[in-house]
């Protein structure tokens, strides 16, 4: 099956005249390079603004899964606490941080290897595990980043039909080879906020073999009112090849920070170590992060803001009459007919919402649940737009 996302058209090249020497000068580029998936984010608010000529204050952005109820304030007090040390490196091992991640989840501090936002984590598995000749099993509308890690890598990439436009864990155990050398599994899943039945996990956990990492990519697990707890796997050390992945990026709102960790048992977490870049998470995050997971409220209210942003969503949806994939995370894939269009019908109103062509979705728009008031205008955008 092809790729989840797909790669960059190839530039035009003439068909008169002499052949330009490329642009590298001759460099001999790693040759992934070439057809190399290319991550495209949700577009910022500055750059639609000096597009559209909108006011940036009058656009909003629902585009990227991000926090509407805006970082964790405790964490802006730490940071501002911190400001006048930005003179000085970080503490490389992020100690403090470590410690009081560690104890908040009931792991060691060795359990922990905290990454540049839990893409990085992700890019240090694939240095770790993933080479030409190996397999990398993921799910069809996979996150983009395991596709690209995989290419990057040198790998070839697996995908296994999606069953509901979510993970269909029984088939990904079957596609699993000697080659094989990593499974992503996003649980929700990011872009179609699917939830994995916990028994499938748990059953794909024990059938992965040894020679495979698990990878179970949890960056929206504290969306859940009653998230499965697979830490006691960790705490046991039962299962060294699996790796969970989180992030301070969506419930704790510090997304522009960028700090994300991965759990697993110690020798693959000293393993990942070596590839870590020295100091590669800044001071303000690390203190931001560490006030963060005391901020209950915060956390209590994001939740609230969000489930009842997701009723608004399937509401307006039955409303509007148009198909959506029920969510379990903090936004809503919605089948619009024309994604682009709607995507950049909504954008001239002001509203940033995310495109799913990059996907294989290009009948639908990914929405991220906003503010109340947010919500209602990304709704009435939306009957605008499907009007015309």
């Amino acid at each position: 099956m092809k790729d989840s996302i797909a790669p960059p058209s190839p530039a035009d090249v003439s068909s008169s005249g002499p052949i330009a020497p490329p642009p590298t000068g001759g460099l001999n580029l790693n040759p992934a390079l070439t057809h190399l998936p290319v991550y495209q984010p949700g577009r910022p608010i500055e750059e639609v603004a000096r597009e559209s000529g909108l006011p940036a204050a009058d656009i909003i952005k629902l585009a990227s899964n991000e926090n509407p109820l805006g970082p964790a304030p405790k964490a802006l007090v730490a940071m501002r606490a911190a400001l006048a040390q930005l003179h000085l490196y970080p503490d490389g091992n992020a100690y403090y941080l470590k410690q009081h991640l560690a104890a908040k989840l009931g792991v060691a501090p060795t359990n922990l290897i905290l990454g540049n936002g839990s893409n990085e984590v992700l890019e240090y598995v694939g240095h770790a595990l993933i080479a030409p000749g190996t397999e990398v099993v993921v799910s069809q509308y996979c996150f983009a980043v395991y596709p690209i890690v995989t290419h990057l890598c040198g790998g070839q990439l697996v995908v296994v039909p999606a069953k509901g436009y979510g993970h269909d864990l029984e088939v990904m155990d079957r596609a699993i080879s000697s080659r094989t050398r990593v499974v992503f599994v996003a649980n929700p899943n990011n872009p179609t906020g699917t939830l994995a039945p916990s028994d499938a996990v748990l059953e794909l956990i024990d059938r992965v073999p040894p020679h495979v990492l698990l990878v179970l990519d949890e960056a929206y697990i504290e969306f859940l009112e009653r998230p499965q707890d697979l830490l006691p796997l960790i705490r046991s050390g039962q299962r060294p090849n699996l790796l969970l992945t989180r992030t301070f990026s969506k419930i704790y709102g510090l997304a522009g920070l960028r700090l994300g960790y991965g759990i697993g048992c110690p020798p693959l977490i000293a393993a990942l170590e070596k590839i870590r870049q020295p100091f590669n998470i800044n001071a303000l995050a690390q203190v931001a992060a560490l006030a963060a997971l005391d901020d209950v409220e915060h956390l209590d209210r994001t939740r609230a803001n969000n489930t009842a942003g997701l009723r608004f969503f399937e509401a307006a949806c039955r409303e509007l009459g148009l198909e959506f994939v029920p969510s379990a995370a903090n936004f809503i894939l919605v089948r619009v007919r024309e994604g682009q269009r709607i995507f950049l019908e909504l954008q001239r109103l002001g509203v940033i919402v995310r495109p799913m062509n990059g996907y294989q979705l290009p009948e639908w728009i990914r929405i991220t649940i906003g503010t109340p008031q947010e919500n209602e205008r990304c709704r009435r955008g939306l009957e605008q737009v499907l009007r015309q």
